[in-house]
């Protein structure tokens, strides 16, 4: 398959609790004077179609002048992490496109100030004319080898057939859980592009960041290929529904 002959769709997951932020509205927390929401769907210009899974209260986090079509939906009952986030982002899409499914699924996190940068990654990844139709999806993996599947893409059929193996068990469910039956492949983030934001401290590092104001004194980042310092990514490979 060519570049040009791809589909993309894109889901942002922007649901959660964000209980390391006081629960402040995740989507609508601002880097760098953007909110996280905007800064994502900086990648929608790689997609046909976009949807937002997030709560009511996460819409004012798109700009005022932005008039791009968006399609917002929520896993019910909320809170249900990002699984059942993603099984509800799958269903909106049936019915969000009258030219028929995408070929591919481009997956981000709504915490992620690099998502465009992340999507750039992944896109011309899954494009390669030489990529075994075996491999299912993408993924970052950070520095540590951790899989940061929420900066992912994947093909829409293997995806949408795990997610109906799931079911009603999909509400709670891990990522690792999800993704078990589709083969992946990881992609090298060598400058950070998959970092994401959980923390106050998370917001300060990444802003200062973002108007080239590195911290150098932030004892938790790492030097990138770039030249350019970014918080090192969630220790943990999952992310559930209270951050």
């Amino acid at each position: 398959m060519t570049r040009a002959a791809m589909s993309v769709d894109l889901i942002v997951l922007a649901g959660g609790r964000a209980r390391r932020l006081d629960g402040a509205v995740k989507p609508a927390v601002e880097v760098a004077g953007r909110t996280l929401l905007s800064r994502v769907l900086d990648a929608r210009g790689l997609a046909r179609n976009v949807v937002v899974v997030g709560p009511e209260e996460a819409r004012a986090a798109v700009p005022d002048d932005d008039t791009s079509e968006l399609t917002w939906t929520l896993e019910d009952p909320p809170f249900g992490g990002p699984v059942a986030g993603i099984v509800a982002g799958l269903a909106a899409l049936e019915h969000a496109t009258a030219s028929g499914p995408a070929d591919w699924v481009l997956l981000l996190a709504c915490d992620l100030p690099w998502a465009a940068d992340a999507a750039r990654l992944l896109v011309p990844a899954a494009s390669d004319p030489g990529l075994p139709a075996s491999v299912h999806g993408l993924h970052l993996v950070d520095a540590g080898g951790r899989a940061q599947w929420l900066a992912g893409i994947y093909r829409l059929a293997p995806l949408r057939a795990a997610a109906h193996r799931l079911g009603a068990d999909a509400h709670g469910a891990s990522m690792r859980g999800l993704l078990a039956p589709l083969e992946l492949r990881g992609v090298r983030d060598q400058n950070g592009e998959g970092s994401d934001v959980d923390t106050w401290q998370d917001v300060e590092w990444s802003s200062a960041l973002l108007t080239s104001t590195p911290p150098w004194s932030n004892p938790t980042a790492e030097q990138s290929d770039r030249g350019a310092i970014r918080p090192r990514s969630n220790p943990t490979a999952e992310r559930s529904d209270e951050e």
